[in-house]
């Protein structure tokens, strides 16, 4: 009887556990935007790639 009761306060703590997790995922922003990320690989990044790059270092050489 003693182990019902330890494994039915084992599944409590677990799921208080989850359910603390799961509030802090939507707390976090986790869920915030959850269709943007399929759509963000078919914008065009064209004007990224094409633009020139800045040289760093001393230009007087």
């Amino acid at each position: 009887m003693a182990s019902t009761f330890f494994l039915i306060a084992l599944g409590f703590v677990i799921g208080l556990g989850g359910w603390a997790l799961f509030l802090w995922a939507v707390r976090s922003g986790q869920f915030d935007d959850a269709e943007a990320p399929k759509y963000r690989m078919l914008d065009d990044d064209d004007e990224v790639r094409n633009k020139p790059k800045k040289k760093s270092g001393n230009m007087d050489k």
